[in-house]
Order: structure tokens, then C-alpha cells, then sequence
């Protein structure tokens, strides 16, 4: 795992940017892995200026994302697809028909597991996935367990991640039970792996995920067997791991 520091949130978003830029640039047609959350944020904006001023092209790009809510429909403001829509999509030059996500509206589980697994194989796979890292280790809605779920699967959330995502609805009891995730298998296929990481109170648990004993019960943590992981971490983020350097 390769771990950049950089000075604040703004900083850690351009150089996260900058990454996957560098991947857009020298592979046009890539398969981009997406998140969502407070944490991408910055990085969308990024990106999106520079598309803005011609410094790059989404035209052969495909995206798949990591999770949607359960129960959720694409036009709902708290859904995924419309949290995509609004700092990516409508904002640069990517078909839409190569935007993809899982149905949240598609309450027959199963199904809607095998065909959002089956479409990221026949897409030949993640060029790069995005990660954004939960307070408890988690990585898109893989929550702490007793195993590694390996495919696209249904997810009790946590309530440490309901807590923590509560913000962005207007009552803590709007706030999804369920989601559809990618699982760690299906993330640990993506050839390069970028994970974005911000803020004190992620301090302790990216020292776990980088350096602590690789455990389902602290998912990040399979990171450290993946060939291409970059990390990149403003200093507050950072703060325990730079105290040990």
C-alpha cells in the first residue's frame, strides 16, 4: 500500500483527483469504480473543472458503483444515482448509458445481486476503484463480520454507519436499514485500488486498515494483501500513523 499525505482535505482531493485522472488520460475507455459520500465530494469537483477546461474526456468512460440503498429509486434525493447525477454526471461527458449502479427498487435480492455482479464481469472488470473508508473499516457498505462477503450482496447496515450517514436525511429514522454493496471480492478484483481518506476522526481506524491484523471484523484491512493500493490521506487523517514514522 502506497500512503501520500497531503496537507488538508482541498489537497487530498486534487491529488485523488489527479490520480484518477491519470487513469482516465492514459486508459480512455477504463472502468471506473465510484463512491459516494462526504469524502468523493472534492474529488468530483475536481474532476469536473477539469473536464470543464478540455483537460479531459469522459466520452469512453464507464463507471459502476460501489452501493445503492435498498428500497431507494433513482429519483429519490437520498439515493445514490441522485447523489451521482449531481456532482459527476450531469457535469462531464459520460454517456449515460454507461453509468451504472445497483437498483435499489429491485426488492428480489438475489436477482438484483447476480446481475449487478454478472455486469461488472462482462464489463471485463474495475480498471480503478474508488474508496472512501467508514468509521468502523468499513469499505462501500461491507460491514464488520465474521467473514470476507466476496460478491455482490444485501447488507444490514450497521448502526455506527446509520449514526454516521444520518446527516444527510432529515430524520435518523429516514435513513436506510439496507443497501446493496459490492462485495470484498468483487472490490479486490479492481485492478488499482484508490482510497480516499479525511479528517481526525478517521485517524485511528486507517492505522488499523493499513497496519493492523487483516480481519473481516475491520474489512478495510484486506486492503494490505491487494498488488495496487493507494492511499491518500490528509494529515489529520494521517496523524497517528506520521506519529510512528
Amino acid at each position: 500500500m502506497r500512503l501520500i499525505i497531503t496537507e488538508h482535505y482541498n489537497d487530498m482531493c486534487r491529488k485523488a483527483a489527479s490520480i484518477m485522472a491519470s487513469q482516465i488520460t492514459l486508459k480512455p475507455d477504463s472502468v471506473l469504480g465510484l463512491a459516494t459520500g462526504a469524502t468523493p465530494v472534492g474529488i468530483y469537483e475536481q474532476l469536473t473543472a477539469w473536464y470543464q477546461n478540455g483537460e479531459l474526456d469522459f466520452s469512453q468512460i464507464t463507471t459502476v458503483n460501489l452501493d445503492e440503498y435498498y428500497g431507494l429509486a433513482p429519483d429519490n434525493e437520498q439515493s445514490y444515482h441522485y447523489f451521482m447525477t449531481e456532482h459527476l454526471f450531469s457535469k462531464v461527458n459520460l454517456p449515460k448509458g454507461r453509468q451504472f449502479l445497483p437498483d435499489g427498487k429491485n426488492l428480489d435480492t438475489d436477482r438484483e445481486c447476480e446481475r449487478y455482479q454478472n455486469l461488472i464481469r462482462l464489463l471485463g472488470g474495475i480498471d480503478m476503484q474508488l474508496l472512501g473508508l467508514g468509521h468502523n473499516g468499513h469499505i462501500g457498505f461491507n460491514e464488520p463480520s465474521d467473514a470476507f462477503v466476496k460478491e455482490v450482496h444485501l447488507v444490514k447496515l450497521a448502526e455506527q454507519t446509520i449514526e454516521a450517514n444520518k446527516r444527510f436525511f432529515a430524520r435518523a429514522e429516514d435513513v436506510p436499514r439496507k443497501a446493496y454493496t459490492m462485495g470484498i471480492g468483487t472490490i479486490f478484483q479492481a485492478k488499482k485500488i484508490l482510497l480516499a481518506v479525511s479528517g481526525a476522526q478517521k485517524a485511528k481506524i486507517l492505522k488499523q486498515v493499513m497496519y493492523g491484523p487483516i480481519c473481516p471484523q475491520v474489512p478495510g484491512t484486506i486492503l494490505q494483501l491487494h498488488s495496487d493500493v493507494t492511499v491518500v490521506a490528509d494529515r489529520e487523517a494521517a496523524e497517528e500513523i506520521e506519529a510512528e514514522i
